[in-house]
């Protein structure tokens, strides 16, 4: 449970980091949330937005990575939770 609030807190301020910085616009994030939401109902599935931005060919592996440097992590952030 604990795991949960943190990705969530982590995703909402990828999101600030990453429209910040040009690398998204706030409605490409949103999208990106609302992909996110419904897989989690959908299909139990749940990817990483960065995951989604980067498969959907709006962000890069390196601007992904600037972001994560912002927060203080590394590229493992994209690995799927089980």
């Amino acid at each position: 449970m604990k795991e949960d609030r943190e990705t969530q807190h982590l995703e909402k301020r990828f999101g600030v980091i990453a429209i910040e910085h040009g690398f998204v616009t706030p409605e490409q994030f949103v999208n990106a949330l609302k992909i996110q939401v419904m897989e989690d109902i959908e299909q139990g599935r749940h990817r990483l937005v960065g995951r989604i931005l980067l498969e959907q060919g709006l962000m890069t592996l390196a601007q992904i990575d600037t972001v994560l440097g912002g927060l203080g992590k590394g590229l493992p952030l994209l690995k799927e939770s089980d």
